[in-house]
């Protein structure tokens, strides 16, 4: 009964597939009072883990629960009967000595944990993960596991209280945590070195050489030989049969005896078709040697030597230029012929002829250039375009950075860093009226829309507007109106720039408003309609690009976050896009989504302009690289066409309103313009023919032409250099 009744056989616990609550689990979970027994009192940590499971199930029935309840009291009642028995019987001499060693062990024990040993064996410990214990101990009795509610909170804090926290491990057996001595740390370092456990073996003791290097006349060892090293071996007989058949049937052929004398031929001969070589249908032969002629005689005609200048001239040749590698020469007889100079360099170069020579002919196709040419049309079948120099607006003192032509096509506004900013009146190269700004100008801009007598010009970090008072004054005066009806709100607004109206002075010389900035503008663009001006400023982080309303006098920042420095920025002219040109990309945002609608490639070092055809779907950009680059918006964000015309980085591009041209301007002080047709079909891809170079700048400090734009209604382009002059090509 005991052993049908008691602990499960090992037999039992090792069936994976069968699974089940061992029964003192369930004895335990269904008659709490057999726990509170004082013979099996439990810990206070078995206590604590029992606890846990008091309200768990068990699957098992009553009858099983009653079942294990008898054999439990037949355990007992054999485990009293076999006290009994022990007592009577006396004491056996081993036991006796066996219970001297445990007195003894334990006597000298100092620890006062238990020595709990975990007897289950080596079975896998995965068994005992839906059971409240580990094992059993050496008495029979269940090794609870402890109760652990740890987090890492608390482990983090016995790690920094707890001196002896970084040896203190984990007994997978018993699931308590055990701390090392020094001995076992030594071990595990020692260990970890690759070093020996045992700390008195010796890796390096001399070797015992067991056998002697001297022939012995007796053998090592006494043991009778084999049969098998006297019998003939039935396994190579099968085989030696099984090799006769294979040579009889010719599948296995001896070998013959190899010629020692060795095979040469000529690798360049010209073989019989039968041969190696002959085999090779694109054979080439070898370049065979020249065969001398009579200057290389030692004794040649006198016409063949040369002269005292041939002589010279000949010295003074390129060695790959001159017809002969060596200078003939006349000696009285064949004895007299000294050894020839060249002799191992000539044959060095023939060796590199001869094995550097292609053994394959290489099929060329006959292909006429002109062919590979693709055919444009002729420049005067595009006309009209710029094709000369027509006016030189002088006047600045200084290089001449931006430019801009008013919608009309009467006026033209530029700046330079003399700090000047120039009205011309452009059919007569005249200078109209000068205004001094006291600082560089950086970029300029005339208001696109008609009815708004305006410009825009970047001064520092400012962005000042300017009413000319050129042409009509009906214009000039509805300009001022509309800037003086504006009525500042009850509570201003924080903004990212000022608006600050002209002193009573700067407004006698035109100045209207001043946009102040915290930091240095760049580029300033306005928008189709004129209400809108976008402004670009030399500064890291989200407010590169600001956007000002000129009706409200509002300024914003569109953006949170910056994609790189910004270049150039413009409007798209019929959409709600605004283009923005970093060094490496150019993207375009929906103004009304505030999202972003495209991303464009240029690969190119550093982009420096942009511009936008005036239907909207195509976009040019060009860069210090010396490349412009042309982007067809409904095709790809990838360039359709990289223009490398110039030979220096570009400053400036431009497309005109209503001729299909378009310009760029270089630092090597030309213009060039092409022509770019886009049509209607969206199956045909955009023509691009250069049909014209305009020169005219001179380079100054290295710059040349610095800013490029067209005439709104005539086939006309303005350029400014750094010459400090402005020139219109017509």
């Amino acid at each position: 009964m005991a052993g049908a009744c008691g602990k499960p056989h090992m037999s039992q616990r090792s069936l994976p597939g069968k699974r089940r609550l061992e029964p003192d689990l369930e004895l335990q979970i269904q008659e709490p009072p057999l726990l509170s027994d004082p013979d099996t009192s439990l810990s206070d940590s078995e206590e604590s883990v029992f606890s846990g499971l008091e309200d768990s199930g068990s699957d098992t029935s009553e009858e099983d629960s009653e079942e294990v309840a008898g054999c439990d009291e037949d355990n007992h009642r054999a485990e009293e009967a076999s006290e009994e028995q022990a007592q009577a019987a006396p004491p056996c001499p081993r036991t006796e000595e066996a219970g001297a060693l445990t007195r003894d062990e334990y006597e000298e024990d100092s620890s006062d944990e238990e020595d709990i040993r975990n007897t289950v064996g080596n079975v896998p410990l995965a068994w005992y993960d839906e059971f409240p214990h580990v094992g059993y101990d050496l008495d029979g009795k269940r090794i609870y596991k402890p109760l652990r509610t740890r987090d890492e909170l608390d482990q983090f804090l016995d790690k920094m209280d707890d001196p002896d926290f970084w040896r203190t491990v984990q007994d997978k057996m018993t699931g308590r945590d055990l701390r090392l001595t020094d001995e076992q740390v030594a071990l595990v370092h020692r260990l970890q070195r690759g070093q020996f456990g045992d700390t008195g073996f010796n890796p390096y003791e001399p070797a015992v050489d067991f056998f002697s290097s001297d022939i012995m006349i007796h053998p090592v060892t006494n043991r009778p030989a084999d049969k098998r090293s006297f019998i003939p071996s039935l396994v190579e007989k099968e085989k030696v049969s099984r090799m006769v058949h294979a040579i009889k049937m010719g599948w296995i052929k001896p070998r013959r005896p190899q010629d020692s004398t060795p095979n040469f031929y000529d690798l360049w001969a010209q073989e019989d078709p039968n041969a190696v070589l002959g085999r090779h249908k694109m054979h080439v032969p070898a370049p065979k040697l020249a065969l001398p002629g009579h200057a290389e005689s030692y004794n040649p005609p006198p016409e063949y030597l040369p002269t005292e200048e041939e002589r010279l001239a000949w010295m003074q040749q390129e060695p790959a230029e001159r017809k002969l590698n060596f200078l003939p020469q006349k000696f009285s007889s064949l004895r007299t012929v000294p050894a020839y100079g060249r002799f191992i360099q000539e044959r060095f170069e023939r060796c590199l002829d001869l094995y550097l020579c292609p053994r394959q002919r290489k099929m060329r196709v006959n292909v006429d250039p002109e062919d590979l040419i693709p055919k444009l049309p002729r420049p005067r079948d595009l006309q009209p375009f710029p094709v000369c120099q027509a006016l030189v607006y002088r006047g600045h003192s200084d290089l001449v950075r931006c430019l801009s032509v008013s919608p009309g096509g009467q006026w033209l506004a530029s700046g330079s860093d003399d700090g000047t900013l120039r009205l011309w009146e452009v059919a007569t190269a005249r200078c109209m009226k000068t205004v001094p700004v006291g600082g560089v100008v950086r970029s300029i801009a005339w208001n696109p829309n008609p009815a708004i007598c305006l410009v825009a010009a970047a001064i520092d970090d400012a962005v000042l507007l300017l009413n000319p008072a050129l042409g009509d004054w009906l214009l000039v005066g509805s300009t001022d109106q509309l800037l003086e009806a504006f009525t500042p709100p009850e509570e201003p607004t924080l903004q990212p720039a000022q608006w600050l109206e002209a002193s009573e002075e700067e407004h006698q010389r035109g100045l209207r408003l001043r946009i102040c900035h915290s930091k240095p503008v760049t580029q300033v663009t306005w928008h189709g309609r004129g209400d809108y001006l976008a402004v670009v400023l030399s500064s890291q982080g989200h407010t590169q690009v600001l956007i000002h309303q000129l009706s409200r006098r509002r300024s914003q920042s569109p953006f949170r976050r910056s994609h790189g420095q910004v270049q150039c920025v413009a409007f798209h002219p019929t959409r709600p896009f605004l283009l923005v040109a970093s060094q490496r990309s150019v993207r375009i945002y929906h103004l009304l989504r505030q999202e972003l609608t495209k991303k464009l490639m240029p690969n190119c070092k550093w982009v420096s302009s942009m511009a936008v055809h005036p239907a909207g779907d195509n976009i040019i950009c060009g860069s210090y690289d010396s490349k412009l680059v042309w982007f067809d918006l409904d095709l790809s964000t990838k360039p359709y066409k990289v223009l490398r015309h110039h030979k220096k980085a570009l400053r400036a591009v431009a497309f005109h309103p209503r001729y299909p041209l378009f310009a760029s301007g270089s630092d090597d002080g030309s213009v060039i313009v092409c022509h770019g047709m886009v049509y209607s079909d969206l199956l045909q891809n955009p023509l691009l023919v250069p049909v014209k170079v305009l020169k005219g700048h001179t380079l100054t400090r290295d710059l040349g032409v610095l800013d490029v734009t067209f005439h709104p209604t005539q086939p006309w382009i303005f350029s400014s250099g750094a010459d400090g002059t402005i020139r219109l090509f017509s």
